[in-house]
């Protein structure tokens, strides 16, 4: 039996408090959505369904507190329209992908930089309360040193990595010169359900699941000693949440958010093999362009700036995305 962990249950807003989630049908966003609506809060959603799918946003129509907006955020009517009498924006709405922003670098500028950059303006006319946008570990870039901690950032390594590190410059200067509060959240490798394992740019967890399921032979990038810091979907909830919460003082600023663990791909692909029952060696292909070698973040300032305090560990999390997928794929 699953343990109940509180995480962000406790977490209270405003009676009426409205939210704004763009990238909704998402991974992340449809998450986000789920938990407010849970919560009892009204939510807004915004997404194009470049990335998104449909039916992550079906499930929600029926309820009376949830709003959609099929709409792109490359569109500033759009924006303005998503972030009125809104109070919370949860900004998830990207394309991510480090190789695909490689062959794409135009699309990505447009979508992340741009797009973001319409949501901060949409948020600051309409004197949302709180910007809570998301961020990347890409931002580090070819910084050696482990874990990663926010103010030592190396070299960018992707166009991926440059749109969130411009990102966080824009949110910045948008809580310095406008006093729009902002807060970015540096992911670490987040995964869970209605995550997508399909494409030649999926996620390696759910990637690797669906595969194994099918009884096929993954492909590894490179010798699979590289090594992440696997984010449960629900500590980015809570981390999205004590953003909403946090003090103007701590505004203009990036966070880690992850669970501060550090595991190697390789050994994850065999936990795998072991949890669904399957004997199967996979592929070791060439190493991916624009890739970090290795991540584990530094959670102390969140901690103390966020009240952010992850319930769930990697192993927490990875029974739990198991028997999401055994169910729904």
């Amino acid at each position: 039996m699953e343990v109940i962990k509180m995480g962000y249950q406790n977490i209270k807003f405003p009676a009426g408090s409205k939210f704004l989630v763009t990238g909704a049908a998402g991974f992340i966003g449809s998450n986000l959505v789920e938990a407010l609506l849970k919560l009892g809060y009204q939510v807004r959603g915004l997404d194009n369904f470049s990335t998104g799918k449909r039916e992550n946003i079906e499930l929600f129509l029926d309820n009376p507190n949830f709003e959609f907006i099929e709409g792109d955020i490359r569109n500033l009517d759009i924006c303005m329209k998503a972030c009125k009498d809104v109070d919370y924006v949860l900004h998830q709405a990207a394309w991510g992908s480090v190789p695909r922003s490689i062959e794409m670098p135009l699309l990505y500028e447009e979508i992340n930089i741009r797009g973001t950059l319409n949501m901060m303006e949409a948020a600051r006319q309409n004197n949302v309360k709180k910007f809570v946008y998301a961020s990347s570990s890409s931002v580090y870039g070819d910084e050696p040193n482990l874990p990663k901690k926010e103010g030592i950032e190396g070299n960018l390594l992707s166009p991926y990595a440059l749109t969130k590190r411009t990102n966080e410059e824009y949110g910045r200067l948008y809580t310095k010169l406008y006093g729009l509060d902002t807060y970015g959240l540096r992911y670490f490798n987040v995964f869970g359900r209605r995550q997508d394992p399909n494409g030649v740019y999926a996620a390696v967890i759910p990637k690797f699941i669906k595969q194994l399921l099918n009884d096929e032979r993954p492909t590894i990038n490179g010798d699979g000693k590289q090594s992440r810091d696997f984010t449960y979907i629900e500590n980015v909830i809570e981390a999205n949440l004590k953003a909403c919460k946090a003090s103007h003082e701590v505004a203009g600023q990036a966070f880690n958010i992850a669970y501060g663990g550090r595991e190697y791909i390789i050994d994850i692909y065999y936990e795998l093999c072991k949890a669904l029952g399957k004997n199967i060696e996979p592929i070791f292909g060439p190493e991916r362009a624009g890739d970090i070698k290795h991540s584990n973040a530094d959670i102390s300032k969140a901690k103390k700036m966020l009240g952010y305090d992850p319930d769930y560990s990697f192993e927490d999390g990875i029974k739990l995305a198991i028997d999401w997928y055994k169910e729904n794929l």
